[in-house]
């Protein structure tokens, strides 16, 4: 996974579709920012832009060794829309994981079925 350019952080993404495809992501940073793309919204919108809709796993992973990265709040919103339930395996840089999900993450969300 590169390094952002002006964060230094680094992370990746893999998201599994209910019928096993595999879309990836990266941190796409921008120099003003707000228009920052985080590595979770990346895998998703590709995904999603390749015309799949249901998901059940998210693999997120970084180089921070002293505890799994968790995903932004934006990210957790993001997310949401498609899979309520997307299990999340939260990598550390050694492979080890912890398992967690998104209802964990993001309890009593706001979702499309609430418009």
């Amino acid at each position: 996974m590169p390094e952002g350019p002006y964060s230094k952080f680094r992370v990746g993404a893999a998201l599994r579709t209910t019928s096993g495809e595999v879309f990836t992501g990266c941190n796409i940073e921008n120099a003003a920012f707000t228009p920052t793309v985080c590595a979770e919204r990346v895998a998703m919108s590709t995904a999603v832009a390749a015309g799949f809709k249901t998901f059940d796993t998210i693999a997120i992973s970084s180089d921070v060794a002293d505890t799994p990265i968790v995903p932004c709040g934006v990210c957790r919103q993001f997310l949401r829309e498609f899979c309520k339930e997307l299990e999340m395996l939260l990598v550390r840089p050694d492979g080890t994981f912890v398992r967690s999900s998104l209802s964990k993450l993001l309890p009593e969300s706001f979702g499309p079925e609430w418009l």
